[in-house]
């Protein structure tokens, strides 16, 4: 075999660049086991390196269906690695391994992928192969009985993969196109609109008291007396919770009446918004 069919082999098993490969043949006097193992430490040299920079682009992975959806979130340095083929195809397989272990992300780096290599190892020839550094982000998976996820991709990269991603999920005996168009409306409703919560009750205490610190603070050289400025400040926290808890909102798609009246509009009385979860890359 001709050095150059050895670099071939070496770049189509490895991923590594022609440099690289000819250096690492080199090295071992064109032994290419020896070669795989010296691309394969300087790899991992190369990767630990580039663990030190920032990764705030990528793209969120969504895989699953209408009963159980998952997201995953997969960083990496640029835009322009994000678009990659290679980190595309990379991220589509982890996204179907991430929905199987539930968004576990201890199991998802131990899981085994088609070229044989655990998730962990093929980030590092990734890393190795694209120049960047590429981490694993949040996860989540959605599956709650008698109920219906629906979802909405913003800003698409590829198929499955975009900047932002909403799962909505729904619970109702009623299985028709009203509740489905609802559904798909309310997962971009969630996506422009960013609630905290379902309702004003289930946010979160520390985001409540943080929202007040900051109020008080604004208030504490206002000049108001303090019977005023408790007014003040208990209305514009009632404020917060109703403009950030997803009932109370106002609709996206027409704004002068709240998610809670389309939802009595429906006219369906056992219709029930059971979880949502909202992600955007970098965020």
């Amino acid at each position: 075999m001709s050095d150059l069919e050895k670099i071939k082999q070496l770049r189509q098993s490895t991923g590594a660049g022609f440099k690289d490969c000819s250096a690492a043949l080199n090295e071992s006097s064109s032994d290419l086991d020896k070669a795989v193992e010296i691309l394969r430490i300087k790899g991992i040299s190369k990767a630990s390196k580039k663990m030190s920079r920032e990764a705030k682009e990528g793209v969120i992975a969504l895989s699953g269906d209408h009963s159980k959806t998952s997201v995953l979130e997969v960083n990496c340095e640029t835009d322009f690695v994000a678009k990659n083929n290679d980190f595309i195809n990379f991220v589509k397989e982890l996204s179907e391994i991430n929905n199987a272990v539930n968004a576990d992300l201890d199991k998802l780096k131990k899981s085994i992928m088609k070229n044989k290599k655990n998730v962990e190892e093929n980030i590092v020839s990734m890393i190795a192969k694209i120049g960047e550094k590429i981490t694993l982000g949040r996860s989540k998976t959605l599956q709650h009985q008698n109920s219906k996820n629906y979802f909405y991709l913003h800003t698409v990269v590829k198929d499955n993969l975009s900047k932002l991603a909403v799962i909505s999920s729904l619970r109702s005996a009623e299985k028709s196109e009203k509740v489905d168009t609802f559904g798909k409306q309310l997962s971009m409703h969630i996506a422009a609109s960013n609630p905290l919560s379902i309702n004003t009750s289930d946010i979160k205490k520390e985001i409540l008291d943080k929202e007040q610190e900051l109020i008080t603070e604004e208030l504490k050289n206002s000049g108001k007396t303090e019977d005023i400025a408790k007014k003040i400040s208990s209305g514009k926290m009632n404020k917060f919770k109703e403009e950030n808890s997803l009932m109370t909102q106002q609709w996206a798609m027409e704004p002068k009446k709240k998610v809670k009246d389309i939802i009595l509009e429906l006219g369906i009385k056992d219709l029930r918004i059971v979880d949502f979860y909202r992600i955007k890359i970098g965020n």
